[in-house]
């Protein structure tokens, strides 16, 4: 068995290995192409951005559209300063509780016996069917109802509830053995000690992965400054690069809302590539072997 699980996985580079390379190396740059793009798109001077047929790659780059970005910015009548505060503050709100919801949610889920609880999984499954714009309307109402319009509540509300981050903790914790726990509990641990001692430290991984798509939830949204917040000084980064680069005209706005799209993009790509592999150990459900 072990002679043939070398020959299927060998430890070094081995011809045999071609077949995959063949295979993953022409999907990794097909799948990196769009990234590949918006970085030269950014740099794109005018000319290039509306030649005809389009270019894939920037053939002489400027800083042309960086720095009309920055000049209009300047004449704002809110300081952009503001509308990044704005984000910042609503990104480490939102992904802070959205994990530690998610991650004692998984925990009750996955280790406590109580009534319904599964009923409550399928239900928060369930959910993961339904697009953002398919609950606008249900959550526009709530939000009014309970007086968070115009309020920083208003861009963390609707955004605390992760169905897909509850489901990839909850499946992580599912690895945990219950041994594990019940060896626990007979020295005496509690509920919240084992949360912080043995839960927390052993589905860092799937943390991690929440973390990501809670931040690119939050940081990319524009639904909760468009619908629900009408004062300028509370709307996010997001909102404002969005209606920046549309409000100086369809031609001129273009080179603007490429260096925007880039810089709105770039801390999705930074916090993806730090915590890659905490993301794929928790896509692979390796859990405790």
């Amino acid at each position: 068995m072990s002679i043939r699980r070398n020959r299927m996985n060998p430890p070094k580079f081995h011809r045999s290995q071609l077949k995959f390379y063949a295979f993953l190396i022409p999907m990794a740059i097909f799948m990196g192409l769009p990234i590949v793009f918006i970085f030269n798109h950014a740099f794109k001077p005018m000319d290039e951005l509306f030649a005809f047929p389009p270019r894939f790659f920037v053939v002489h780059p400027t800083l042309d559209n960086f720095r009309n970005l920055l000049t209009t910015s300047r004449s704002s009548a809110i300081p952009v300063s503001r509308f990044a505060f704005n984000s910042i503050v609503v990104t480490l709100l939102v992904v802070i509780a959205s994990v530690v919801l998610s991650s004692m949610a998984g925990f009750a889920l996955s280790k406590m016996n109580f009534k319904g609880k599964h009923l409550i999984f399928e239900i928060n499954n369930a959910a993961l069917m339904f697009v953002p714009i398919a609950v606008t309307i249900p959550r526009y109402l709530t939000i009014d109802i309970l007086g968070m319009t115009n309020t920083y509540w208003a861009h963390i509300l609707p955004l605390l509830s992760m169905p897909i981050g509850l489901f990839l903790i909850k499946q992580f914790i599912d690895q945990i053995p219950d041994s594990l726990i019940e060896a626990a509990v007979i020295d005496g641990a509690t509920e919240v000690n084992l949360y912080f001692t043995i839960i927390l430290p052993l589905v860092r991984p799937a943390l991690a992965t929440a973390a990501i798509l809670a931040f690119q939830a939050v940081w990319n949204n524009l639904e909760s400054s468009s619908l629900f917040v009408t004062n300028e000084s509370l709307r996010t980064l997001a909102f404002y690069m969005n209606t920046l680069a549309s409000n100086t005209g369809i031609v001129a706005g273009q080179g603007m809302a490429a260096a925007a799209t880039l810089i709105m993009f770039l801390p999705n790509l930074i916090l993806f590539i730090i915590l890659q592999s905490k993301v794929m150990n928790t896509m692979a459900h390796s859990g405790i072997k």
